[in-house]
C-alpha cells in the first residue's frame, strides 16, 4: 500500500458523515479502507433512517470495504490477548497492520496496541 491510503475507524466515518469539514480536508484525495466490523456498526444502528442509510451506503461505496480473512483473525485474537482491546476494536486495528497502513480514530483505547500506525484524530 501507498502512503495514500488509510484505514478509517467507524467514529471518524460518522465525524465524516456528519460534516466534519476538517477531518474531511484532511482525508481529501485519500484511498480509504474500512473493515466489515465498520459497515455492520454503521448500517445495524438501530433506529437508523432510510436517508441516513442511503447516506451510509453512499459513503461506503467510494471506500474499500475488508472482509475478515484468517490472517486478520489471528492477528485479532492476538491482539485481544496482549492489549486487552473489545473484539471489534481488534479487528479494525488487525486490518490496519494486516493491510500496512495507519488507523485514523478519536478512540484513544487503540494506543495501547503495539506496532499500530495510529492517527489519533481531536477536533
Amino acid at each position: 500500500m501507498n502512503g495514500n491510503s488509510i484505514v478509517l475507524d467507524t467514529n471518524i466515518v460518522l465525524y465524516l458523515l456528519n460534516g466534519d469539514e476538517k477531518l474531511s480536508a484532511i482525508l481529501d484525495g485519500m484511498q480509504l479502507f474500512l473493515t466489515v466490523i465498520t459497515e455492520i456498526e454503521l448500517l445495524g444502528y438501530y433506529g437508523l433512517s432510510s436517508n441516513d442509510k442511503s447516506k451510509i451506503k453512499l459513503f461506503l461505496s467510494e471506500c474499500s470495504v475488508v472482509s475478515l480473512n484468517n490472517e486478520i483473525k489471528d492477528l485479532s485474537i492476538t491482539l485481544k490477548q496482549k492489549s486487552k482491546v473489545k473484539t471489534p476494536d481488534a479487528i479494525v486495528a488487525s486490518t490496519a497492520l494486516f493491510l500496512q497502513l495507519p488507523l485514523i480514530t478519536a478512540d484513544k483505547g487503540f494506543s495501547k496496541i503495539e506496532n499500530l500506525d495510529l492517527i489519533l484524530y481531536q477536533f
